[in-house]
């Protein structure tokens, strides 16, 4: 049985309190981009909420199909609102949060009580693992029958966008207890419930107050069709609801569905477990990340290779990204035992470099890939160089050995953007006026917030570790490193130009247009968290000093507190907002580097594990069971952007896997070992 998973659970303390209600929402994917989210007060506050949002133009095309399926409960003659809605102009009706005595998850599925009466209503909401279909059901505790009235909202607009009303007039039809609400030529929704009737309905409900998006500065209205009314019988004891899809053949069979999902969870901590004895006593928090990593990975099918994969940067908004995914592959895959889903990842990414570059953004059917990233393509060599460690698939690395051989000639000869190898020192240079291409890449209009034109120290760090990393990849398949071992000698004599006259860490970027850039920022942690560092231990140590002041229990600022370009909060319209991203912004991402970082430098990998335990709240507070992408830079790190980030997540699993093993090396030499994966190359 997988090791229990650290609960995730609220009272009526909490649920009464619409605040802080909705401050906590649950998140749900299919594999395929595809996702559900919500509030626990069963609300709606941002346009990125609704009950089914799907890959209707793939691959990640997503539109809001089905925003919301409003239950009310009549027991004994009493109706009973088992929902919420937020109104413009401040009103809130139903309130039916107040009702709610319980939200928990079990696994990923959100759960909710309601007391209604002397009964009380379960109801739960899940999506099919691969499939464009979501599950809401509902179970009456008590001795007398019930039945539910439930409100069908849909829409067709894209996730991202506003409803145009005229736009969307869809051919609802009605037979019996199911609803056919389809759109020609995109989708067709189909809701089917496990008995009683739906009538169609063709008006509008408008006005939904959207209050997460009046904080970004963005509309906050929105409507949505009403297309139907179900009436479903609630016999007590019994799960009754219904399954919305956009296959037809989906069948509301509520039983053997939830216990599809639930076998799906299980399996993912299964997985991990049998990969990795460490996960076998994992605290629950880690087991809750392991669980969490399952949304990120999806389908990503090219011509070349059918059954590829990709990751999801984020959600709600972003696609996958060439950067957020090689980052992110080991804590996700790796650590977690999907080794043929890394595989798999990496060899669709292949598919796409190009002087020696990998895209920003993965391209869509028909789109041209985007290349403006300088350190994609070096974590590109990172993640195989860590795929191999973990699988000792060789096999697949003979195969894409010229791909990444071809990264470094890429950068070695010269390739878009300016980026290049300086024959002076060794180290990479790039950037040109207009253009961002390291992680910190904010824009404004014609403003590039922070340019870092010039020689970038995490970039160098990057390019010192994947020519370390290629010589030994080369020597595993019987080629020569030597080449690979010259140029990362010649790059760390050269990165020694980044290290501080005053000894206080690194510079952030030097040989820019102004000179050297001092302004401390945590870009020098990689420095010393890969695997491979140019610095000796001295060096090391003053890294880890002068960045503390950097360190939070969420993450590390972008920028120190007492630089007069620090913003301490990150809230407001979007040009004000990516104004802040990388102007003091908390990036939870990098707390796992700061704890690898601490341990090399301390040797204490206990402690250093104490430092992610920092986050563990953090799971139970916003995107709940994950961890999002920002937070404010001063206390109290209001959580921002994204409520659920993929490196977030993997960085932080990452670090405590890598960091547990640590421990296993220094006690107890033969301890538990992981299992080398068995990949089908």
């Amino acid at each position: 049985m997988p090791n229990p998973l650290a609960p995730i659970a609220f009272g009526p303390e909490t649920l009464g309190d619409l605040d802080a209600a909705e401050r906590r929402e649950w998140w749900l994917g299919n594999g395929r981009g595809g996702y559900a989210a919500g509030t626990t007060a069963l609300s709606l506050t941002r346009r990125y909420h609704g009950l089914l949002i799907a890959p209707v133009d793939p691959p990640l095309g997503r539109a809001l199909v089905l925003a919301k399926a409003d239950a009310t409960l009549t027991i004994e003659g009493k109706a009973y609102p088992l929902f919420t809605n937020r109104w413009g102009g401040g009103t809130t009706a139903p309130d039916g949060y107040r009702g709610l005595v319980e939200f928990h998850l079990d696994g990923t599925i959100p759960t909710w009580r309601f007391r209604c009466g002397d009964a009380v209503v379960e109801h739960r909401i899940w999506m099919e693992p691969g499939a464009d279909t979501v599950y809401l059901a509902w179970k009456l505790e008590g001795d007398d029958d019930a039945s539910l009235a439930v409100i069908f909202l849909a829409n067709g607009r894209d996730h991202h966008g506003e409803t145009w009303q005229p736009g969307f007039n869809p051919e609802i039809a009605a037979e019996g207890r199911s609803l056919t609400v389809a759109v020609p030529g995109r989708f067709s929704l189909r809701i089917a419930g496990t008995d009683g009737h739906i009538e169609p309905r063709w008006d509008w409900y408008e006005n939904f107050d959207l209050p997460i998006e009046r904080e970004r500065g963005l509309g906050d209205r929105d409507s949505h069709r009403h297309v139907g009314d179900g009436v479903l019988p609630l016999p007590a004891g019994k799960w009754a609801g219904y399954v919305a899809s956009l296959d037809a053949a989906a069948m509301p069979d509520m039983e053997p569905a939830l216990e599809r999902r639930l076998a799906a969870d299980q399996a993912v901590l299964r997985q991990a477990i049998e990969a990795d004895p460490v996960f076998d006593k994992a605290p629950g928090w880690i087991m809750r990340l392991v669980l969490a990593a399952d949304l990120y990975c999806i389908a990503r099918p090219i011509p070349e290779i059918p059954d590829g994969r990709s990751i999801i940067a984020g959600y709600p908004w972003f696609g996958d990204w060439g950067r957020d995914t090689m980052i992110s592959l080991p804590g996700l895959c790796l650590a977690t035992g999907r080794f043929d889903e890394a595989r798999l990842i990496l060899e669709t990414f292949a598919r796409f470099v190009d002087g020696g570059m990998l895209p920003n953004v993965f391209p869509g059917a028909g789109d041209v890939p985007e290349y403006n990233t300088v350190d994609a393509a070096l974590w590109y060599i990172e993640a195989w160089r860590a795929y191999v460690a973990a699988t000792d698939d060789e096999v697949a690395l003979k195969r894409v050995f010229p791909v990444l051989a071809s990264i470094v000639e890429g950068y070695t000869r010269g390739t878009r953007y300016g980026i290049a190898v300086d024959p002076a020192d060794g180290l990479v240079r790039a950037g040109e006026p207009g253009v961002q291409l390291t992680w910190m890449d904010a824009r404004v209009g014609d403003w590039v917030v922070t340019p870092r034109i010039g020689k970038p120290v995490e970039i160098n760090a990057l390019w010192f570790n994947a020519l370390a990393a290629l010589a030994t990849l080369a020597e595993r398949i019987g080629e020569s490193g030597s080449k690979y071992r010259a140029a990362a000698d010649k790059a760390q004599i050269g990165f020694e130009r980044f290290v501080r006259p005053d000894g206080k860490g690194l510079c952030d970027v030097i040989d820019g247009p102004g000179g050297h850039d001092v302004s401390l920022r945590p870009n020098q942690v990689f420095a010393v968290s890969l695997p491979a560092s140019p610095l000796d231990p001295a060096q090391q140590r003053s890294v880890i000093e002068a960045c503390a002041p950097l360190v939070t229990p969420y993450g590390l600022r972008s920028l120190a507190p007492d630089d007069p370009a620090y913003c301490r909060t990150i809230t407001g319209p979007p040009p004000q907002r990516d104004g802040a991203y990388h102007q003091g912004t908390v990036w939870a991402f990098l707390l796992g580097h700061w704890a690898l970082a601490s341990h090399r430098v301390s040797g204490d990998a206990a402690a250093a594990q104490a430092i992610l335990a920092g986050i563990e709240p953090h799971l139970s507070d916003a995107g709940l069971g994950q961890i999002g992408e920002i937070f404010d830079g001063d206390p109290p790190h209001t959580p921002r952007g994204c409520p659920a980030q993929a490196w977030s997540v993997a960085c932080t699993l990452e670090a405590w896997w890598k960091l547990e093993h640590a421990k296993l090396a220094a006690t107890a030499p033969s301890g538990p070992r992981r299992r080398r994966a068995r990949t089908r190359s």
